[in-house]
């Protein structure tokens, strides 16, 4: 997935954070004075929303901006960044706004990069992706940081995805499995059929019903091993996805015990990456 944050988005954060004018700046008399705003990375981390950062900058009035990484990179304690140039009213507009989106949005990547690490670690080629708990209203940012950590999305909304949890599954009575799985493959032809299981019996009980995915849910990785024993011999089995408390202390476990995708939400509990902006006179 690669996209980037509209023009739109940028100026209503820019419109939230600034409705008003900047009226420390305007009062100081020191907003015609041209100067560099220097953002540069505290600490190792992921880096994630530098291209909207350099966006905010521009739209906040500055003339030239120079970035010297991109979404997706691996960068060292005292890495330049990004630098934009323009009027001190200007870099007053933006640079906490996109020091901010960086920071947090590095910390959910570089959260998300350690968990796909350490499950690589138990398995070679292993898929992590990450849940819709995110906080709302912010989807797009949380996108954008995790696939630049190198995970998935799980799924984008409840309009793009067929998930059977069991608060569906309360409403369905005593209805047998392989009825209501094949409702709902009539009803949607071109989706794949995901269904939460949290006991070995309930998983291998969905596998036979015709589900496309089984999803464990907080099983242990053992009882992952086991379902994935159990399954071996079907001539199509369930794609195997693991969630519920998986975290960088056990995505190894669970990858060696042979999921096929591991689900997280861990990284949006990642915190802020440190990125230092330091301002500057230019003279002339």
């Amino acid at each position: 997935m690669s996209f980037v944050l509209s023009d739109a988005r940028l100026l209503v954060m820019l419109e939230e954070d600034v409705p008003y004018g900047d009226i420390t700046t305007a009062g100081l008399g020191i907003g015609e004075a041209r100067g560099r705003a220097t953002f540069r990375a505290r600490t190792t981390m992921t880096i994630a929303c530098i291209e909207e950062a350099e966006r905010l900058m521009q739209l906040a009035g500055c003339p030239a901006t120079h970035r010297l990484a991109f979404s997706g990179a691996q960068v060292e304690a005292g890495a330049e960044l990004l630098r934009a140039e323009g009027e001190a009213a200007a870099l007053h507009r933006g640079f906490k706004l996109a020091q901010s989106l960086m920071e947090i949005a590095s910390g959910i990547a570089t959260g998300a990069r350690a968990v796909l690490c350490a499950a690589r670690s138990g398995r070679p080629g292993v898929a992590v992706a990450c849940t819709r708990k995110h906080l709302p209203g912010a989807k797009e940012v949380m996108l954008r940081a995790i696939t630049a950590g190198g995970c998935l999305p799980h799924r984008l909304g409840l309009s793009d995805s067929l998930l059977v949890f069991p608060q569906h599954r309360v409403f369905l009575g005593r209805q047998p499995p392989h009825l209501w799985v094949a409702r709902l493959r009539a009803a949607q032809l071109e989706r794949k059929i995901v269904v939460e299981a949290d006991s070995v019996d309930a998983a291998l009980q969905f596998a036979h019903a015709g589900v496309d995915t089984l999803q464990l849910d907080k099983l242990p990785p053992e009882d992952v091993a086991a379902v994935m024993r159990a399954l071996a011999d079907m001539p199509r089995r369930p794609l195997i996805a693991a969630t519920g408390g998986i975290t960088e202390a056990n995505a190894g476990h669970y990858a060696a015990a042979g999921a096929d995708l591991l689900v997280t939400s861990a990284p949006y509990a990642a915190p802020p990456a440190d990125i230092e902006v330091a301002l500057s006179p230019l003279g002339g």
